[in-house]
């Protein structure tokens, strides 16, 4: 009986035009019903499985344009120089600088890698360590597993000094609207002189710096400033004469006479 002869050239044809393939559609070009079949005539070809889509895609290793991550997408199915979701979830997490947490890898990998990182946890192909109450997925390796996590928890310090930063920014930036709203609320004297009170806080250069914020004149700041440092204020009365409430009278009550009989 003649041997039959499948010519791995119709899968390249075929993944030229497509970029990608199920495995209906290869057995298609190679007109089997086998899977076996195409598996050998794709490892003459050195062929990719998505690690996407339940790894049911193939493409070839000349077709795929991996980036500097080892990742390509097309049509939103993903591939990887590392091979199988689980190979790529062990390959990213023993090449990090810092390890991952689960987020991260879900978000660098575009697919869920909680259940296959548990898996390689549970093969011991990779570690995991508690940082700030989560689990950081780390290299097996002992010293590679000390450097990731040192790493992490450096960035960690570094990202809280920088969110403490930005909230001092932010109150700052809420304290100066709250200066601004109230010194429009005074009157043309109370102005002047409150902006050199504020302006006496920052010592050498602050008449400018008061002038810039409160949008006003330097040589007003100078003179508010000048005026408090000479006391020349005239304290003036807050309530104006027989302003305010009327004083209460104390009423006498009246004697009750005696009754005539």
């Amino acid at each position: 009986m003649r041997t039959v002869q499948y010519d791995p050239q119709e899968l390249v044809k075929l993944l030229r035009k497509r970029k990608i393939a199920t495995m209906p559609e290869l057995k298609a070009a190679l007109e089997t019903q086998v899977d076996s079949t195409v598996f050998r005539k794709l490892r003459e070809l050195k062929y990719r499985t998505s690690y996407s889509h339940r790894g049911s895609y193939y493409t070839l290793d000349r077709i795929a344009r991996f980036d500097a991550r080892g990742l390509w997408s097309f049509r939103s199915v993903l591939f990887s120089r590392y091979g199988t979701l689980v190979s790529t979830v062990e390959g990213f997490v023993d090449d990090s600088e810092a390890g991952y947490f689960v987020g991260e890898l879900d978000n660098e990998l575009g697919v869920g890698v909680k259940e296959p990182l548990l898996r390689l946890v549970r093969a011991g192909r990779i570690a995991r360590e508690k940082v700030s109450g989560l689990y950081l997925y780390c290299s097996s390796n002992r010293a590679r597993r000390k450097q990731q996590t040192r790493a992490r928890k450096t960035e960690m310090a570094e990202q809280g000094e920088m969110r403490s930063i930005a909230v001092s920014a932010m109150l700052l930036d809420e304290l100066k609207a709250a200066l601004v709203l109230f010194f429009s609320l005074l009157d043309e004297k109370q102005r002047r002189l409150y902006a050199g009170l504020e302006s006496l806080k920052y010592g050498h250069g602050g008449d400018r710096r008061i002038a810039g914020l409160l949008g006003v004149d330097v040589s007003t700041v100078a003179r508010g400033r000048g005026e408090l440092l000479m006391r020349d204020v005239e304290l003036e009365r807050v309530r104006k004469p027989g302003a305010g409430r009327k004083p209460l009278e104390k009423k006498r009550q009246k004697s009750s006479l005696p009754s005539r009989s």
